[in-house]
């Protein structure tokens, strides 16, 4: 696969955004500290994982609550 403009539609495209301005964004300083957000991050990838732990938890007591006061009936079987 290569890399570039394949056809004269994508070669004017080229020229045409090859001078255009875009803002750097290794310029621009950031309004919220890395630090803070990585922080912000680990909290709530830690909450999700514990809400997920719960989950799984409470669905397997659910399930041997159900499991235990289930009540299992003999159905009529029809005779040919």
């Amino acid at each position: 696969m290569a890399i570039g403009a394949q056809d004269y539609i994508d070669q004017l495209l080229v020229k045409k955004y090859a001078q255009e301005k875009v803002d750097n964004h290794e310029a621009i300083e950031s309004m919220v500290q890395p630090e803070k957000m990585m922080e912000a991050m680990t909290d709530y990838s830690n909450m999700s994982r514990n809400m997920f732990g719960l989950n799984q938890k409470l669905t397997a007591a659910c399930y041997a609550i159900n499991a235990v006061s289930a009540q299992y009936r003999k159905a009529a079987t029809l005779q040919s």
